[in-house]
């Protein structure tokens, strides 16, 4: 028992002798770095780095400054005592010192730790998912630090951060290449100056925004390298964030298992380093994971965990992210009434999410306004003090008249330009109507809905109800169709699909239509204006099958011959187009067909600012004895 409290009281000395220790060696540091005073990030770091994450030597560190007048060093602790804040998800906190911090670095007249301010204020507002007024003071970083002819060291880290920060704040409004773009500029920074940290953030980041496109093998791959950095330089903090990211995408394609296995090496790690917002996304995923494996008790209680920490420190997206698993996995228990309940407050939290957004940039613009019209004032007045300095009066009258004579040039042109845009929108408003009307037209509709009726006057109820609903579908397709500049191609099958089936009725199911697509054609990313294939069926079918007898068959065919270009064909078996126009010069009323060139019109309208033209290409098939077979069609639509 002696040896024992001998031991005690040993450990307890050698305890309070490092303690001594550390806060002589905190001392020494302050007495240093106040006799040097660096003013560089780098500098005033190679002092303070053992109590940068040590909040309340940070509050001593700032007390001292401020009494010592070293703005640099009380800028510097600031921007760390803010990033502590956030850390712990304090975020108004967080930015009520970074302001702060960013005044005393304007006070000190450092471009630096402006910089750096602005940046930190970026990723406040984001946390917040103040998302334009993050981007706002991101941009305001970025344009400081370019305006620095020969960047130092910490300049250039700054820029590779605000471009990573723009990044995050594009990939949160969904513009997902224009996020990339900036993520790989950031990279070839921290390349440059070999910073392992910033290329795994910007790994890591990419993974995000390839995982968003649905690009899900190159997304694993930038996580994968975002990890074996993130091993290497020994950041617990990254290493958990990619192993969450991999575990995120494992449940999403079908392997809860496997991500399973992933958050719960993940969760003591995370609730070691004590960061509330990724500890409430290690649960929420771990509830997803344990929901999809069905084990719905331990997937409720996680669930809720997550929530709870979401509720506690406000974290806004991620209270959105528990309502809607809770809500899946309420539906997987079948407990539909608090499934629909769980959806309608995550529903509530995105709007809300999306007004603060928007409410908060307005806030920003008005306050910017009010800035800039003091700003100008100011100019103005100054301006008009030179003015009335000035000795030569001729010249002020020969800038008047420059002036005013640019200024009713540059009239005229936004007039005629202004004439320009206007005619061609009603142009192209009348074009909208055409097609409508074109589609729409009462004769279509008459002898549809007159075939319809064959089918109920003939008692055959599941015909009737079966075309009927097809042509209520075709005539909404047409409608918003009409709205459109631009549809899928896999919607304008569709819509053609209806619109030959209603048609066939009238052929008493005759005519044989078939589409083939090539494979690998993603008909989902070409777009074409809509109903631009109506005219052409409809030509097939009633001026080259209507009059033939025998099997009556359309083809459409879609290929891709090259990368610029998609081609579509329609090939018809009928009379071929010189029978059709001797049958056409015989009718006593002739009608004219303005379908094609419509179409013609609406083409060269869609393909403004592409590099290529379409082609429209009419071909007369003949058999082996030169007689007329058929019509093939042949459309070119360019895709970029």
């Amino acid at each position: 028992m002696r040896k024992f409290l001998l031991f005690f009281a040993l450990l307890n000395i050698l305890t309070v002798a490092k303690g001594q220790n550390k806060e002589l060696h905190f001392k020494t540091q302050i007495d240093s770095i106040l006799r040097v005073r660096p003013i560089t990030y780098k500098g005033i770091n190679s002092f303070l780095r053992p109590f940068r994450r040590d909040t309340i030597k940070l509050k001593m560190l700032s007390q001292k400054f401020e009494e010592a007048n070293y703005l640099d060093g009380k800028t510097y602790v600031q921007n760390l005592l803010g990033i502590q804040y956030r850390y712990y998800s304090l975020n108004e906190k967080a930015i009520q010192i970074h302001k702060d911090a960013l005044e005393t670095a304007k006070i000190a007249n450092s471009i630096e730790f402006r910089v750096f301010s602005l940046n930190m204020l970026g990723v406040d507002y984001r946390k917040k998912d103040a998302n334009r007024t993050a981007l706002d003071y991101n941009q305001e970083a970025l344009k400081l630090a370019e305006s620095v002819e020969n960047p130092n060291l910490g300049l250039r880290r700054s820029i590779a951060v605000s471009l990573n920060s723009m990044g995050n704040i594009y990939l949160l409004l969904k513009q997902y290449d224009l996020a990339i773009e900036r993520f790989k500029s950031s990279q070839e920074i921290e390349k440059s100056i070999d910073n392992k940290l910033g290329l795994a953030i910007n790994y890591q980041n990419i993974g995000y925004a390839k995982d968003a496109q649905g690009k899900t093998s190159e997304a694993l791959e930038y996580f994968n390298k975002s990890l074996a950095i993130n091993s290497t330089i020994n950041n617990t903090y990254g290493t958990i964030i990619c192993k969450s990211s991999i575990a995120n995408i494992y449940i999403k394609h079908g392997n809860p298992k496997k991500a399973l296995e992933i958050i719960k090496s993940n969760l003591e790690p995370a609730k070691k380093l004590n960061n509330k917002e990724y500890l409430a996304y290690e649960y929420l995923n771990l509830g997803w994971a344990q929901s999809k494996l069905e084990r719905f008790d331990l997937s409720e209680k996680n669930l809720f965990k997550g929530l709870e920490i979401a509720n506690k420190y406000d974290i806004i997206s991620a209270k959105s992210y528990a309502y809607n698993h809770l809500s899946e996995l309420y539906e997987a228990k079948k407990d539909y009434k608090k499934s629909l309940e769980y959806y309608k407050r995550s529903d509530q939290f995105k709007s809300k999410i999306s007004n603060e957004r928007t409410i908060q940039y307005v806030n920003d613009l008005i306050i910017k306004y009010d800035s800039e019209r003091q700003n100008n004032q100011i100019k103005s007045l100054a301006k008009q003090n030179e003015i009335n300095q000035l000795e030569f009066v001729k010249n002020r009258t020969i800038w008047i008249i420059i002036s005013v004579t640019l200024i009713l040039l540059f009239a005229i042109l936004y007039f005629l330009y202004r004439q320009r845009l206007l005619q061609k929108e009603k142009r192209i408003l009348t074009l909208e109507q055409d097609v409508l009307r074109i589609q729409m037209n009462p004769h279509f509709i008459f002898n549809a809905l007159n075939s319809i009726k064959h089918y109920i006057t003939s008692n055959e109820q599941k015909n009737a109800i079966h075309y009927l609903n097809k042509f209520s579908k075709l005539v909404r397709r047409i409608l918003e169709s009409s709205k459109l500049k631009e549809v899928s191609l896999t919607e304008e099958l569709e819509t053609m699909d209806l619109y030959m089936n209603i048609e066939n009725i009238r052929f008493s199911n005759e005519i044989i239509y078939q589409i083939n697509v090539e494979e690998n054609i993603n008909l989902n990313n070409i777009k074409v204006p809509p109903l631009v294939l109506q005219p052409f069926l409809e030509n097939a079918l009633w001026h080259g099958l209507s009059s033939k007898k025998g099997e009556k068959k359309i083809i459409l065919s879609v290929t891709k011959p090259s990368n610029d270009f998609i081609e579509i064909n329609i090939v018809d078996n009928g009379i071929g187009r010189k029978a059709s126009a001797k049958i056409k010069a015989k009718k006593v009323i002739h009608k004219k067909s303005i379908g094609i060139e419509l179409t013609k019109e609406r083409l060269q309208n869609f393909i403004i600012g592409f590099q290529n033209q379409f082609n429209l290409i009419f071909d007369d098939l003949v058999d082996e004895n030169q007689n007329p077979s058929g019509t093939k069609v042949t459309l070119k639509i360019p895709l970029h």
